[in-house]
């Protein structure tokens, strides 16, 4: 009698099939946790190199830009011919580079 009621006490005493169920479920769900706490890192770091990206690129086409305009401003500057103007100060600049 007394070792039945030892096997029973110790049947009792252990977690049932639904506390065994709970605790697997909960650890399952930790782990989904990790793992999408992970993902989401992953994705924000993926994010962070892409706009590094994005911006590094946008800088670089800003400068291509402000060079092929600078380029342009100075074709167009040493094309273009002197004016009668200009060459009339130029001239008056001489003479007086000579008479002084």
């Amino acid at each position: 009698m007394i070792l039945s009621a030892a096997i029973a006490g110790l049947v009792a005493c252990g977690p049932s099939a639904e506390e065994k169920e709970a605790a697997e479920k909960a650890k399952q769900d930790s782990i989904a946790a990790a793992q999408k706490m992970i993902d989401d890192s992953i994705s924000a770091v993926a994010a962070m190199e892409k706009a590094m990206q994005d911006s590094t690129i946008a800088a670089e086409r800003a400068k291509s830009d402000s060079i092929t305009a600078a380029s342009e401003a100075a074709a167009k500057k040493k094309a273009r011919p002197k004016t009668n103007e200009q060459k009339m100060e130029e001239d008056r600049k001489v003479q007086k580079k000579e008479k002084g």
